[in-house]
């Protein structure tokens, strides 16, 4: 139990690189991942691309599962996961398998519906100028959905820091270990307010630099 400023201090930044290691991790894997899956769940749905029903309704129906089951089961059940990818059900790098998963299933959905709101007259003119459909789709659409899809990228970091804290329940560490641990097991209120205050203030930085950047993004578009 940390006794003094510089214990605490010491403790808190050591909690503060575990929530960034753990989410930054997990976004990147998000991004790519989940930003395919998105665009094969866009793609999958449209005649204008592989309009594959069959295909979408398999896709749709997995990420409805992952995003139905609520994190705090979902981390449980992926933990025998972890064990078998990392080699342990214990840490900050265990707990990256299940926030990914989470965040590909929730960042698919989100570019999904980001892509679909590309103006449809500006694909077919693509089409009828002889682009084909992976030119259209990498030098179109996704150019067009760029601000949206930033907007996606800053929710979807934002709900990994709130996944990120229920880690501290099975010793995943990060901000929630702290809270749950001193704030929480031993009556260290104070402790417990410092990490809520974190928390805060990290979703305020992400916040912000998410729309900085689409901001950015859409002034350099017009």
């Amino acid at each position: 139990m940390p006794d003094n400023i510089s214990e605490i201090l010491l403790e808190v930044g050591k909690t503060l690189g575990e929530t960034a290691f753990m989410c930054s991790i997990a976004l990147v894997i998000a991004i790519v991942a989940g930003g395919a899956l998105g665009i094969l769940l866009y793609a999958s749905s449209t005649h204008l691309f592989i309009n594959s029903p069959l295909l979408n309704k398999v896709l749709g129906a997995t990420v409805n599962v992952v995003r139905s089951i609520p994190f705090l089961i979902l981390l449980i059940f992926l933990l025998p996961l972890s064990a078998l990818v990392v080699g342990t059900k214990i840490g900050t790098e265990a707990v990256v398998i299940p926030l990914a998963v989470a965040a590909v299933a929730f960042f698919a959905r989100l570019s999904e519906a980001s892509l679909a709101e590309v103006d449809k007259g500006m694909i077919e003119a693509a089409f009828a100028s002889g682009a084909g459909k992976l030119k259209t789709m990498f030098c179109i659409v996704l150019p067009e959905a760029h601000v949206p899809l930033v907007k996606d990228i800053t929710i979807t970091a934002i709900s990994l820091l709130g996944f990120s804290a229920m880690a501290g329940l099975v010793g995943g560490g990060g901000l929630g270990d702290l809270a749950y641990r001193y704030g929480y097991q031993r009556y260290q209120y104070d402790v417990m307010t410092v990490a809520v205050i974190l928390c805060v203030i990290l979703v305020q930085i992400v916040q912000t630099i998410g729309d900085v950047a689409s901001d950015h993004i859409d002034h350099h578009e017009r």
